[in-house]
């Protein structure tokens, strides 16, 4: 049977919706910024159900996060808040206020940064997805729910694909069908936000997903799947070179590619799968567009390979290892973020749009990175 990767679908350009846009300032203000970070590597670190281990691989994984404003609350049934009356009883109160997001009576998985969601629950599943904030304007919108939801179907969909392959045989490279698990995780996304009903919760997003499978062979090999300009890289440390990138795909300059509320793209059409070869120690990054513009391309393999020579020599700024590089690639698109005199691909692309832009692009910043191991046993 043919594979789902390698092909890419494109449809004519005649829309008749509203392309929501990022909000974008050159000039950062004195605000809190959120960051976050950490790792999950074996199974028994994860709170979730893991992918039965029929790889011989495993990504070793870690993740940097930034905010440039908090998340807006979820709402209701989503994350339940206590009542504010003081006629509940007193227990009401004594309940702390946060609450772990759950849909289906599930945890939601993955973690949500800004607008953005990541994912590293599993051991062979990596995403980054980017919720659009002007979705925020809309007394409905909440993109972040909307990149979560996605994260979170998209991860489940993976893993019951692989839980439902015959135990006593290994999951073949070419029955892995990402586009059809986002497909699926789309229409959920959908069902729970009760799209197309008066109060649905609006919003879109870009994705990215990374699997980590092997050939008959027993040689690693990466399915990248994405829609929009999130980005998936994979480095190879020992040679400092960019063995592969994801293209950016755009209905036009800042207005991505996105699935959600009257957004004509979809998954079928619009998302495509690459299979790339891999090696035991090669690097994943999966990105959201605060890393790419701010940073080149060339820039980010510099700062992933640098900072991995430093892990691997022991340098006692990197005894975090794989949160270390995450960080690395966090902190250096951040600072660009905040110069209003730095060059960045951001710039120079809205420049040659005849657009006036300076420095970097202040957004929500979300690094996730898989290192390729093989499991000892």
């Amino acid at each position: 049977m043919s594979h789902p990767c390698h092909v890419r679908h494109v449809v004519p350009v005649q829309y008749t919706f509203w392309c929501f846009r990022r909000s974008y300032s050159s000039r950062a203000t004195a605000r809190r910024h959120l960051i976050s970070e950490g790792r999950t590597t074996e199974a028994d670190d994860s709170p979730f159900p893991q992918l039965p281990r029929r790889s011989p691989f495993y990504f070793e994984t870690g993740y940097s996060v930034f905010a440039k404003r908090p998340t807006r609350p979820f709402p209701p049934p989503f994350l339940s808040y206590p009542s504010g009356s003081f006629s509940d009883p007193l227990t009401t109160h004594n309940r702390p206020r946060y609450r772990h997001a759950k849909v289906d009576g599930e945890l939601l998985r993955g973690i949500t940064n800004g607008d953005d969601a990541v994912i590293i629950d599993g051991q062979n599943f990596l995403a980054v997805n980017d919720g659009v904030g002007a979705w925020a304007q809309k007394e409905r919108g909440h993109a972040a729910l909307w990149s979560r939801l996605i994260a979170h179907y998209w991860a489940a969909e993976a893993e019951k694909a692989f839980k439902a392959a015959d135990s006593s045989r290994s999951l073949k490279l070419e029955d892995i069908d990402p586009v059809q698990y986002l497909d699926n995780a789309f229409k959920r996304t959908k069902d729970a936000t009760n799209a197309g009903k008066e109060n649905q919760i609006e919003g879109t997003t870009t994705v990215s997903a990374a699997i980590l499978h092997h050939r008959s062979d027993n040689e690693p090999v990466l399915l990248a799947t994405s829609l929009g300009d999130c980005a998936i890289m994979a480095v190879r440390p020992k040679t400092g070179d960019m063995l592969y990138k994801s293209k950016e795909d755009w209905h036009w300059f800042d207005c991505p590619r996105q699935l959600g509320t009257n957004s004509p793209d979809t998954p079928k059409e619009n998302s495509f799968c690459d299979i790339v070869d891999l090696q035991e120690g090669d690097v994943v990054l999966c990105l959201s567009d605060g890393v790419t513009d701010n940073l080149w391309e060339e820039e980010i393999t510099e700062w992933a390979v640098h900072a991995v020579k430093k892990w691997i020599a022991k340098e006692k700024e990197a005894e975090d290892g794989i949160v270390y590089v995450a960080r690395t690639l966090m902190d250096a698109a951040k600072d660009i973020a905040f110069d209003p005199n730095a060059g960045s691909p951001y710039m120079s692309r809205a420049v040659d749009e005849g657009l006036a832009a300076e420095g970097g692009k202040l957004d929500d910043i979300s690094v996730v990175v898989g290192v390729v191991r093989r499991h000892e046993d």
